[in-house]
């Protein structure tokens, strides 16, 4: 995320960096040197002659059998509620979040939760959406997966973890095994998943097959942008601003839609998205802050809010043309958010922070909730008089002022 000040928001790090998609490229490739190579036990087990003449595996056998997380199935954890869950969604009368190591846990009554079996990969899931009683989450490795029956059962729909290949680069360059950071659906066909990279998926067959589209390439500059821009402007999507440590392409972060139907990506320094033909075209908007959002709300007509590093948020009513931003008080990065009734919106960030708004005219109250880990996630329960959050800590109730 560039070579911005990240003072205060180690822990939304972890999260974000850490453990969404940095640490799956930095393990992956560590994986991809131990097995191209044997390790200095192996080399001078292999000075000595044998004690027996049992035929030793060969490299390529001893690669095969490594089980690749993104195919294996999740293990139970007894400590699934308290550890790293990213994201929450309903469906029915059923909550749903997921987490780490493929964690998906369910709750009918917000209170008591458990862990779902045989869920079909153990990669860390960062999202999850859902129509109906159909669910869809998605993750590390390009992990998409779904369910039928408000999140009980799960089948793999993609995958794509990296593999060290000649042809990698023809096959979706840097995008190839992303992460996946966020996944929206219109309807129980139209869908889409966003993620490192500038990776963007479509569907619309439910997830039956999902095609790649490079949406950022042909996104033209909106009217509004433009004219703010003037001549002497740098865009915020030029070659030179996207050249973060040798990569031109953004991490898309977070993808809503407001009521009129209307689409919005936020990612990785400042980088906007709108569509408004239900993503069959896009426009590069800019915001008023070069840093990355994590997160977007889409609500009423074309009103929206965006939020992300070092507690910026900003809110627009006309889709990205004009902005104002939001007081937060805060410089911890926030992470996850949801709107509330009556235009309100809950925010949640680094150290337990926690933002609530009632209403579109209030202000912005702070809360923060204790053991004070990154929070991730947020969901209304109660009528929105309480909510539940969800993060490096697991899940708990939390209970605005």
């Amino acid at each position: 995320m560039g070579r911005e000040s990240y003072k205060g928001s180690e822990r939304a790090l972890r999260i974000w960096r850490g453990m969404v998609w940095s640490s799956m490229l930095v393990a992956g490739y560590a994986l991809a040197q131990q097995a191209a190579a044997p390790s200095a036990g192996t080399a001078a087990a292999a000075a000595e002659p044998p004690s027996s003449p049992l035929p030793q595996p060969s490299r390529a056998d001893r690669v095969t059998t490594w089980p690749e997380p993104a195919a294996s199935a999740a293990e139970l954890m007894p400590l699934v509620t308290q550890s790293l869950l990213l994201d929450l969604t309903e469906s029915g009368n059923r909550a749903i979040g997921v987490g780490e190591h493929g964690a998906i846990v369910v709750s009918e009554d917000r209170s008591n939760w458990r862990q779902v079996a045989d869920v079909p990969t153990r990669v860390t899931l960062t999202a999850v959406t859902s129509v109906g009683s159909k669910v869809w989450a998605v993750g590390r490795d390009g992990v998409i997966l779904a369910s039928d029956d408000a999140g009980m059962h799960w089948k793999s729909q993609r995958r794509d973890p990296w593999k060290a290949s000649p042809d990698a680069a023809s096959n979706g360059g840097a995008r190839h095994g992303a992460p996946l950071l966020d996944v929206l659906f219109l309807d129980e066909n139209r869908g889409f998943a966003i993620g490192a990279y500038s990776l963007f998926l479509e569907t619309s067959d439910g997830g039956a097959t999902w095609a790649e589209r490079q949406i950022l390439v042909n996104a033209a500059p909106a009217a509004a942008t433009e004219a703010a821009a003037g001549d002497d402007a740098k865009w915020t999507f030029s070659k030179e601003e996207l050249k973060i440590e040798d990569e031109s392409e953004p991490h898309f972060n977070a993808i809503a839609r407001t009521s009129d139907g209307s689409l919005l990506i936020a990612g990785e320094r400042g980088s906007l998205l709108r569509s408004r033909d239900h993503g069959a075209n896009w426009q590069r908007l800019k915001l008023p802050y070069d840093g990355s959002m994590f997160g977007v709300i889409g609500f009423e007509g074309q009103r929206a809010v965006v939020f992300g590093l070092r507690g910026h948020a900003f809110e627009t009513d006309d889709l990205g043309d004009t902005w104002r931003e939001l007081k937060t008080e805060t410089e911890l990065s926030l992470l996850g958010g949801v709107k509330l009734q009556g235009g309100g919106v809950a925010l949640v960030g680094a150290n337990g922070l926690v933002l609530v708004r009632r209403s579109a005219t209030e202000p912005l109250r702070a809360g923060a909730i204790d053991p004070a880990g990154a929070l991730a996630a947020v969901l209304p329960i109660e009528g929105g008089a309480a909510l539940l959050v969800a993060g490096e800590n697991g899940i708990a109730r939390f209970q605005p002022r």
